[in-house]
């Protein structure tokens, strides 16, 4: 009888199996993202409309501050009528082409000169100097001599889109190489390996998270250079539209803008994302969720 009630009451063991601690770390990581785009709804919801009431009460000057919904009226009008300077998508696109052209002449020539300089240390001393003075100069400058010496046209935008993309891939690819593993360097060197086997299989694979991390930023700086140059002088693109709006004491146009540049921005990560991902297959998968 007391066999019998011991073992009615007996505990349930746990299920420590790893099927059973894989179902719940799935769980636990859709339970976190679904509370990341609740907070992101939430606190979008809350500045728009905190934005929107203040302009409507008269706490800030919708004259030089804009709304929300005249923010949303004007993309509308660009959409269904166009802007001043043509049709929108148009605009958009010759700002992207700028962009990206520059984001990837700027990547291409960033990593190269990145690792040529972090693999010869007598190149990297002779020409530290020369990068560091050409770093400091302001980009805005360099916008003006593109522009004077390139005109209007996309060639002095793609030009300042490379000048910002360069030293910030530069930087991390020069990095990378030189944080490569100085072990594995040297069981490469002790199996015969030569300089370009070694650069190609062991110190870029070894810098490729540096390189890539770089890619993810400069694609932002790549789009502020052809926009900056747009905004100089062009005779198209969606800093032209900036510029305009600007002369005219169009806030709600320039938020409308910027609103533009935004979501272009975020699909470009995005779809960078998805070359990261591909490119670096061998990467464990982490185990939060970064979306």
């Amino acid at each position: 009888m007391e066999n019998s009630q011991t073992s009615a009451v007996a505990p349930i063991a746990p299920d420590f199996s790893l099927d059973a601690l894989e179902r719940k770390a799935v769980q636990a990581q859709k339970r976190r993202s679904s509370v990341v785009i609740a907070l992101r709804f939430v606190i979008f919801i809350f500045v728009v409309g905190a934005w929107e009431l203040a302009a409507r009460v008269g706490w800030i000057d919708p004259f030089f501050f804009g709304k929300p919904s005249g923010v949303a009226q004007q993309i509308y009008e660009w959409i269904t009528e166009g802007t001043s300077q043509g049709p929108l998508w148009k605009q958009m696109l010759v700002t992207m082409e700028e962009t990206v052209l520059g984001f990837f002449i700027g990547s291409v020539a960033g990593v190269i000169c990145g690792i040529a300089l972090g693999r010869n240390r007598f190149l990297a001393d002779v020409f530290s100097v020369y990068i560091k003075i050409a770093n400091s100069i302001p980009r805005v400058v360099l916008g003006s001599i593109f522009i004077i010496s390139l005109g209007l046209g996309m060639a002095s935008k793609v030009a300042l889109a490379v000048v910002m993309v360069f030293f910030v891939v530069f930087a991390n690819a020069f990095q990378g190489v030189r944080e490569a593993d100085r072990a594995m360097i040297a069981n490469a060197q002790i199996l015969g390996a030569s300089q370009w086997q070694l650069t190609t299989t062991v110190v870029i694979p070894s810098a490729m998270s540096w390189i890539l991390a770089s890619l993810h930023v400069s694609f932002g700086f790549a789009l502020v250079g052809a926009v900056v140059g747009e905004f100089l002088g062009s005779k198209q693109g969606i800093g032209l539209l900036i510029s305009t709006a600007q002369g005219a004491f169009n806030a709600n146009g320039v938020f409308a803008a910027m609103i533009i540049l935004a979501v272009m921005a975020l699909v470009a990560e995005y779809l960078i994302t998805l070359v990261e991902n591909h490119i670096v297959r061998w990467r464990p998968a982490q185990l939060q969720d970064h979306s």
